[in-house]
């Protein structure tokens, strides 16, 4: 049932599915695309994922399209969507019983103080600033937080690091690395000091591996990196 890792199925309009079957379609996010829809009114990536499913299958009507989870704006990577109501709610399990295995690539400016480590932090979201700010021991409405990280490789200014996350926290990756001095590149609102030319970041969602709802097996989805010459010298 699984596609070659990295192989993009289909570019129209420029949206790359990476992964489709009757049950599921993942896509490799741009930066700077919504993945819903919000108050900027924006077209959301659910509805061109919808417009694609309409146009590849003929389909009269509505389409069915369930959002099972979000990227930031400015990230990069795999978003699945549920191609059937049926599925919805066990891919929606999956995530709360953390039965999926996310990986990120994060481009930093700093080395961190550890060549791998796990982060734990209580974050507090900021509503009025869309902003988590990451504490070393628990605050009044805080969460808890826990990744873990490990450096792939040094660049020439930069260095990669590969993130898992224990818990789903809002802006998690981009707080807790920031806390320890890593600011994402192009993540102004995190401390890093200058944009991307495409106001993304230099965070993708690289991989993930869950064992399918429906036929059981194993899905192990791989996103192309976006290019740039930043990117391009992380393989």
């Amino acid at each position: 049932m699984g596609r070659p890792s990295e192989k993009i199925l289909s570019n129209k309009k420029n949206l790359q599915v990476v992964y489709e079957d009757n049950h599921i379609v993942i896509v490799n996010k741009r930066a700077g695309d919504l993945v819903q829809g919000d108050k900027t009114g924006d077209k959301p990536l659910s509805d061109v994922v919808k417009e694609y499913i309409k146009d590849k299958y003929n389909k009269p009507g509505n389409v069915y399209l369930g959002t099972v989870h979000r990227l930031d704006r400015p990230t990069t990577g795999l978003v699945i969507f549920a191609k059937t109501s049926k599925v919805l709610p066990r891919l929606n399990k999956l995530f709360v019983s953390k039965d999926i295995s996310k990986t990120y690539w994060a481009v930093v400016k700093n080395a961190p103080p550890k060549n791998s480590d796990t982060l734990t932090h209580w974050l507090k979201k900021n509503p009025k600033n869309n902003k988590s700010t990451a504490y070393i021991k628990e605050v009044s409405d805080s969460k808890h937080a826990i990744l873990h990280y490990q450096t792939l490789k040094k660049l020439d200014n930069y260095y990669l690091l590969e993130v898992n996350l224990e818990t789903g926290r809002h802006h998690q990756i981009r707080s807790q690395l920031s806390s320890i001095g890593c600011a994402i590149k192009g993540d102004l609102k995190y401390g890093f000091d200058r944009s991307n030319k495409d106001a993304g970041i230099h965070l993708h969602a690289r991989k993930i591996v869950f064992i399918h709802p429906v036929s059981k097996e194993e899905i192990n989805v791989t996103a192309p990196l976006p290019k740039d010459p930043i990117w391009d010298a992380c393989t």
